[in-house]
């Protein structure tokens, strides 16, 4: 296969040679550290958007299933397009394809702050745009993610993997609390037009960026996706993989969508309390991300998502009968460290899986599945509390953890440290 290209603007890496060890190591490849101080920018507009959004629709209805559509529209574009996205990640220039995909989420999001600030968004249409910039994460995230290999060397690939993991949460951290800031002193137009301008600093990385070309060869998109989809399932390690990302998301999602309703009615919390408590989740993803690489050569990939749902049970047990957003922070503070192991071990154990000409489709793949199951389990979670009430929805969730993680520990065990790996990238 393609040794990885790195781009001309920076030294290559010496394959010959061991690299520097450390969780930090990665940021000595100029590439990769421009790119992640861009994208830290264009995260942190995004979780801006991201509260505001949930925020507006508690204040334009009491529905908690809309409420938990604006979770489910913001990731179902993955589980829609996300494996198409992978193709095309694979068949094209990947920093183009970043390039249109943030052109297009800038776009969408100033046209939303525009709106917005008349007083013309509406349940709906909010939805609408949520969905749209869904899309335009549904098509970066394949080309982003793949495009790692060809910013550091491939024996740094978990570290830059975690670090990108600590930016995204870094944001999550930050982020809340700016977005509950700017709803308070002035609305939520603000926290969307500030995250249209996010977009720029990486748009502008990505015209500075010149990769050396990687060896293309393109095939149509749909025999493209169906050799993803046909090597995804006959990898026994990746099948089993794909089945517990399915999984967990489909349980978590109650978390990440009954929050802001959690917070309104039940906390009876206003912008700031629901923006802290983001900010305080993200802070747990923070303090965890150094850590993940320890903690799964002693206790392993199953034994970090066992650990990983366990704490989950225990945040939304926590959660269901809080009363007060004090008595909430220390278990949205686990919450965050739960999450974070959970995604960035789940993404390490795809992408040194996969062989690096499919390694956009395999991506995807495991987003589409993922974020699949988080959609469906934000629109599910949101009916559940309709009809009953959110206490209810988020103890439901966790026994749905429980019966889920027992059985697919049974039939679908998670593969074993070396198997599966590929080690000719």
């Amino acid at each position: 296969m393609a040794g990885i290209q790195q781009d001309n603007g920076s030294q290559a890496p010496d394959l010959n040679q061991k690299p520097e060890a450390g969780t930090f190591s990665p940021f000595r490849y100029p590439v990769f550290r421009a790119i992640w101080i861009a994208n830290l920018f264009s995260n942190l507009g995004a979780s801006i958007q991201s509260v505001a959004a949930a925020w507006l629709m508690t204040e334009l209805t009491d529905s908690n299933q809309l409420i938990g559509l604006v979770q489910a529209s913001a990731t179902l574009p993955i589980m829609l397009f996300g494996v198409f996205a992978g193709a095309i990640a694979d068949n094209f220039d990947r920093r183009r394809v970043m390039f249109a995909a943030q052109v297009g989420m800038l776009v969408t999001s100033a046209i939303l702050a525009s709106l917005t600030y008349a007083g013309m968004i509406s349940p709906f249409l909010l939805l609408a745009f949520t969905l749209t910039v869904g899309i335009g994460t549904a098509l970066n995230a394949p080309a982003w993610q793949a495009s790692v290999r060809q910013q550091v060397d491939p024996r740094e690939l978990p570290q830059a993997i975690a670090l990108n993991s600590i930016s995204f949460n870094i944001a999550r951290s930050v982020g809340p609390a700016v977005g509950g800031i700017l709803i308070s002193i002035w609305d939520v137009s603000l926290a969307f037009l500030i995250n249209a301008v996010s977009y720029l600093a990486l748009i502008g990385v990505l015209i500075w960026w010149k990769p050396e070309p990687r060896k293309l060869k393109r095939k149509p998109i749909i025999p493209a996706v169906a050799v993803g989809i046909r090597f995804c399932a006959k990898s026994v390690p990746i099948r089993r993989i794909l089945l517990r990302g399915l999984a967990l998301g489909t349980g978590l999602a109650a978390y990440q969508a009954l929050l802001p309703a959690v917070v309104s009615d039940q906390l009876g919390g206003d912008e700031l309390d629901f923006g802290m408590l983001l900010g305080v989740f993200g802070a747990g993803s923070i303090v965890a991300a150094p850590l993940l690489g320890t903690i799964r050569r002693r206790i392993k990939l199953e034994g970090v998502l066992a650990l990983s749902a366990i704490t989950f049970i225990f945040v939304m047990t926590m959660l269901a009968e809080a009363h007060s957003v004090e008595f909430a922070l220390p278990a949205v503070f686990l919450g965050g460290m739960a999450w974070v192991a959970v995604l960035t071990s789940l993404n390490i154990a795809i992408q040194m899986r996969a062989p690096d000409e499919i390694l956009g489709r395999c991506l995807s793949i495991y987003q589409a599945v993922t974020f699949g199951g988080l959609a469906i389990g934000s629109w599910f979670w949101g009916v559940i509390a309709d009809l009953r009430d959110l206490p209810f929805a988020l103890h439901a969730a966790s026994v749905f953890l429980v019966v889920s993680f027992v059985a697919l520990h049974a039939i679908a065990p998670l593969p074993k440290p070396g198997e599966g790996i590929v080690k000719d990238w």
